[in-house]
């Protein structure tokens, strides 16, 4: 795969992301959280079966969104049992 064609996955990716997802500090309710690590994995999983390659931002999306579910569910276990 060409560097063209890689800047146009990843100019497409964004495209995509900018359109359908919010932004991770934005986003307070944690079924929206999963709902876009689900997506974006599925996004991925679609990217590297066509293209044989995934935008290096798709995957520090993702990390930014499992990081933050995370302190959501830690929040709420913390809410819950203490």
């Amino acid at each position: 795969m060409s560097n063209y064609e890689k800047k146009q996955l990843e100019k497409a990716f964004n495209q995509f992301t900018k359109k359908n997802f919010e932004a991770p500090r934005r986003c307070k309710n944690l079924d929206q959280i999963r709902y876009y690590v689900k997506e974006l994995s599925l996004k991925m999983e679609e990217f590297k079966n066509r293209f044989n390659y995934v935008p290096q931002q798709a995957y520090t999306l993702l990390a930014q969104y499992n990081s933050l579910q995370n302190k959501m569910v830690f929040a709420n276990y913390q809410e819950a049992y203490a």
